[in-house]
């Protein structure tokens, strides 16, 4: 069993417990204990050790060294060493989805714009998970704009559940969070688990997106299915129609899904347009994980984290 601790104030455990292949609530019987072979996640504040630097070949010149002027910077491509302080910066470095013009757009910027305590009580929920999502997409070579995709699906909240049985930060239906080996039975249910679920989200992304080679349409398959997205191709191919994300005919949901990602990333890329204030999210981890190979009561783990209840079932939100 993993536990994820605070990373900067101790150690806070982190146990596992809407993606459509198909969107079940945790069994609100469930003992709350961490069962065996898991992992805890911690809140942290240390910063991660640097990579070590591969090894190279320096060539020395001859004659004396010059100095690079800001003009040379530029024309060279030299870049600065220094990551990005503060987290949203290193997202909005990561954008790389095609933008989507259209007036669901404006609508939707409309809508979280003239929401201001909405959108702060959001953000700073993602503050504890924001980060490790980045990581992850960053790693496997996938645009940022992902990391915003739970602010559509559950507010940032894992504990969420819609009226279709789906659950968690990334709401997997109960078949396609099987199907992506996430466990549910009446001891936990991984669809809550953060980082158990944001790495069978991100794997499905990566399949959605293999298919369809269009980050719309994956994005459409993810919410409606992949079955109902191909179909729609196929019927918009048959009758001589475009298969981009606004030729196909698709529910009122899966209509505006794209277009709330787009908004939200709007935002995010320029808050000051929208006369919105993003809170600051540092760009270091939040949590560590933490192995058990016991059961353990989850007061006693908070309790021993030396952090506070409710930090420890945010972070661990099937235990």
């Amino acid at each position: 069993m993993t536990f994820t601790r605070l990373a900067g104030l101790a150690a806070l455990l982190w146990l596992t417990g809407c993606a459509n292949l198909d969107k079940t609530a945790a069994d609100p019987n469930a003992p709350a204990t961490a069962s065996t072979s898991t992992t805890a996640t911690i809140p942290r504040t240390a910063a991660p050790a640097a990579a070590a630097l591969p090894p190279h070949v320096a060539i020395i010149p001859t004659g004396p060294l010059q100095p690079i002027t800001s003009t040379e910077t530029s024309s060279r491509g030299v870049i600065g060493a220094a990551p990005p302080a503060d987290l949203w910066d290193r997202i909005r470095h990561g954008f790389a989805m095609p933008e989507l013009d259209s007036d669901l757009v404006r609508d939707r910027e409309q809508w979280y714009a003239t929401r201001p305590d909405y959108i702060q009580r959001m953000t700073e929920r993602s503050s504890k998970y924001l980060f490790h999502i980045v990581e992850e997409l960053e790693r496997r070579n996938m645009p940022t704009e992902l990391a915003l995709l739970p602010y559509i699906e559950s507010a940032f909240n894992p504990q969420a559940v819609s009226s279709a049985k789906a659950a968690g930060m990334w709401q997997f239906m109960p078949a396609t969070g099987t199907y992506f080996e996430l466990k549910q039975n009446i001891f936990r249910d991984d669809r809550r688990d953060v980082l158990a679920s944001t790495r069978a989200a991100l794997d499905y992304l990566q399949k959605l997106y293999g298919m369809f080679g269009d980050w719309h349409l994956a994005l459409a398959a993810y919410n409606w299915g992949e079955g109902s997205v191909s179909r729609a191709i196929a019927r918009n191919q048959k009758a001589g129609l475009g298969v981009g994300y606004l030729d196909l005919n698709m529910p009122a949901e899966t209509r505006l899904y794209v277009p709330k990602l787009q908004a939200v990333k709007n935002i995010v890329a320029h808050p000051e347009q929208f006369r919105t204030e993003l809170p600051l999210i540092e760009n270091h981890p939040y949590f560590q994980t933490v192995d058990i190979t016991r059961d353990i009561d989850v007061a006693l783990a908070a309790r021993l984290a030396d952090v506070k209840a409710d930090d420890f079932k945010a972070l661990n939100p099937s235990a």
